[in-house]
């Protein structure tokens, strides 16, 4: 395997790759760099190349294997989303209202750099991370690696749009109402949302938010959430060994606010042919009707509040799409005590829902289609923006809401070469058995295509 096939191979084949002598951790960010700048031609996905900060890194991770160390991501480079800190570098949210540097490093950022990985990019957002595609003023249109008419979805698509691509194997995604399972599902990447609390610089819009995972691999996504997170099970081994027989719930259930999107054909052959594998794997796989009463759809509460407070610490706010600002302004009405009844809904409908329907893990659609083309939601409003994008993305931030663990994960592409994905969702704290569910689904899936 070339240094330039080790680049698209996932961060666990390019540590083996260094811990061999095959090649150091400077000859794969030469190889990264070319890789994200050729592909950032077509997708547009990168703010800003980090080439300095990179070889830097890179030296220094190399130093350090010369003196022993052996991390599991030591020398691996990364490519990371616009909304976290990097010392001297403007965090601007896919913004032209945010123009101070930021005077210290984010603590997922920190963590990164101590683990040795290596920073050679920050990835495109739609502004304040608010929408499911990722389109805005101040860095134009980046598109789908698949398919350049559609979008990575979002607001995690210019991280997904570089690993998709294989430009990078690992990509910071953070995800609020949907924004690492969305792009991840767009992409035909692994998407991993975790317990919310266990990963750092987390916690934006009132809790709703967390970091999570984006990887072509279940092992590499483990790999990443492992060294920089805080869980009380080892993801890796977790992700390597078959869980014992799980009760499965299948459900098309959406949380909306008007009316769904009519499930796509391709997206219900797929989530069914999911089922059908977990069934012949000997899990109990049995339909459910998800009840979003009112404890669940109290997440709207949060996801605006929250948009509203990010809008409002804006340095210009009038420098603000005015789609945003119509979107910030819907969540005027909502106080600090509105707030905190909406968090602790979310906390018991989220630690119940799995045992009231009797289910240890939920399979659901992640989105109600494929990838949505570029420019679906022009001309709209703030509301009409809000109110399309629920009817398409019913599936996702109900658990960011619950703070469950959430996993997109790839079955396949539509007869246009779009990828097609499945959600998985656990009991909160029950990542280990997602993460083992996952492996056993990519493995079955390998041993279906093989």
């Amino acid at each position: 395997m070339d240094v330039d096939e080790v680049v698209a191979a996932g961060a666990t084949q390019q540590v083996a790759a260094m811990r061999s002598g095959a090649l150091t951790s400077r000859d794969l960010t030469v190889a990264t760099l070319a890789a994200v700048e050729r592909e950032n031609a077509r997708l547009n996905a990168v703010v800003e190349l980090l080439a300095d900060r990179a070889f830097d890194a890179a030296a220094e991770a190399d130093r350090r294997r010369a003196e022993g160390d052996d991390g599991p991501l030591l020398g691996v480079p990364v490519a990371i989303k616009n909304d976290l800190d990097i010392t001297g570098l403007v965090t601007a949210l896919g913004s032209r209202a945010n123009t101070r540097p930021a005077t210290a490093d984010a603590e997922l950022v920190a963590r990164m750099l101590r683990a040795g990985m290596v920073p050679v990019a920050t990835t495109t957002l739609p502004e304040l991370a608010i929408y499911g595609f990722t389109e805005s003023e101040a860095n134009g249109i980046t598109r789908n690696p698949h398919h350049l008419d559609h979008s990575p979805g979002g607001s995690s698509g210019g991280s997904a749009a570089l690993v998709g691509a294989g430009a990078v194997s690992a990509a910071t995604a953070s995800d609020g109402a949907g924004s690492v399972r969305i792009p991840a599902a767009s992409c035909g990447l692994v998407g991993f949302k975790p317990t919310h609390g266990t990963m750092p610089s987390s916690g934006g819009w009132h809790g709703m938010s967390t970091q999570g995972g984006l990887a072509q691999r279940v092992v590499d996504v483990a790999v990443y959430l492992k060294t920089l997170g805080s869980f009380d099970a080892d993801l890796v081994t977790a992700a390597a060994i078959d869980p014992k027989p799980l009760r499965v719930g299948v459900s098309t259930s959406a949380s909306v606010a008007t009316r769904a999107v009519p499930l796509d054909s391709q997206v219900r052959a797929a989530l069914d042919a999911t089922a059908a594998l977990l069934d012949q794997d000997g899990h109990d796989v049995r339909e459910v009707s998800i009840p979003y009463r009112l404890d669940a759809k109290l997440l709207m509460i949060r996801f605006l509040a929250g948009i509203r407070d990010v809008a409002a610490a804006a340095d210009d706010p009038s420098h603000l799409e005015k789609r945003t600002r119509q979107v910030a302004r819907l969540g005027r009405p909502f106080g600090p005590g509105s707030i905190v009844r909406a968090r602790n809904a979310g906390d018991r409908w989220g630690g119940t829902v799995h045992d009231d329907l009797g289910v240890d893990v939920l399979l659901t659609p992640v989105m109600s289609g494929p990838a949505l083309p570029i420019g679906h939601f022009d001309g709209r409003g703030g509301i009409r923006t809000v109110l399309g994008m629920n009817s398409f993305y019913p599936f996702t931030a109900q658990w960011n809401h619950a703070a469950t663990p959430a996993a997109s994960m790839p079955v396949g592409r539509t007869s246009d070469g779009l990828p097609l994905a499945v959600q998985l969702i656990a009991r909160r704290g029950d990542d280990a058995t997602l993460m083992s569910l996952i492996g056993q689904l990519e493995r079955a899936q390998g041993s279906t295509q093989g």
